[in-house]
């Protein structure tokens, strides 16, 4: 497999609150914890992994990982616990547990369908944009009807850094042939919100139960849920 290039970000000038919010040309969407509660399953598998070698998982760790990729992401419990593990042989047990708790388990978050609804009625591009592999992507959205009104899908694969670097926004804002300043972000977590603002886009961040204490800084709206009222004015 070809390795992808080193890319260069030139820093973003950031929109300051007081600008007025550009039309939306296009929403970029999160998936774990956005779109469907995989984070309660992340949780499982890291208290698991952890369990075994006499540690327990935490807020604190699972802010630490939230938005990173493969590797990079259990790195980080590496770290936090001092662990003997190789990153690749703690992905892999992670990967086996994943696999086996996520077709019990998964569920969508509260009104992802009439989001979805909402969005392809605005007739407003919207796209996939997740830390998540797509071996995950593939499986979670096998059975959804709307998986093809999604004009593009980005997975951790296709970006060399994760969350909160801002290179899967700024990704994202070039597939849409848009600058990011048009570009609205749905976050659930700090390190996402620290991705789309540091693109310069738009960001609504919608916290669930294991995210809610993060830091939200610079996004536009910390909305209730993906039925929030505020959220859907902003595409009409």
């Amino acid at each position: 497999m070809a390795t992808r290039p080193n890319r260069v970000f030139e820093p973003i000038p950031q929109r300051d609150d007081s600008d007025p919010v550009p039309a939306v040309a296009g929403v970029a969407l999160d998936m774990d914890g956005l779109l469907f509660d995989t984070e309660r399953i992340y949780w499982q598998v890291g208290d698991t992994i952890l369990q075994r070698r006499g540690h327990r998982y935490s807020a604190a760790l699972q802010a630490r990982m939230m938005g990173r990729i493969g590797t990079a992401a259990v790195q980080q419990m590496i770290d936090f616990h001092s662990l003997d593990d190789s990153p690749d042989a703690l992905l892999a047990e992670s990967d086996q547990l994943y696999g086996e708790l996520l077709p019990e388990l998964l569920r969508p978050m509260p009104g992802l369908e009439a989001w979805i609804d909402h969005l392809q009625q605005s007739g407003v591009p919207f796209a996939l944009t997740t830390s998540s592999r797509r071996k995950w992507v593939d499986v979670i959205f096998a059975e959804l009807h709307w998986r093809q009104s999604l004009t593009f899908v980005l997975t951790g694969d296709d970006v060399r850094q994760g969350k909160p670097h801002p290179e899967m926004y700024l990704t994202a804002a070039e597939k849409f042939q848009l600058q990011p300043q048009a570009m609205l972000v749905l976050e659930d977590s700090g390190n996402g919100c620290a991705a789309g603002v540091a693109a310069g886009a738009n960001v609504v961040a919608i916290p669930n139960e294991h995210t809610r204490q993060q830091d939200f800084s610079g996004a536009m709206l910390v909305a209730e849920s993906l039925l929030d009222q505020r959220l859907w004015e902003l595409l009409r």
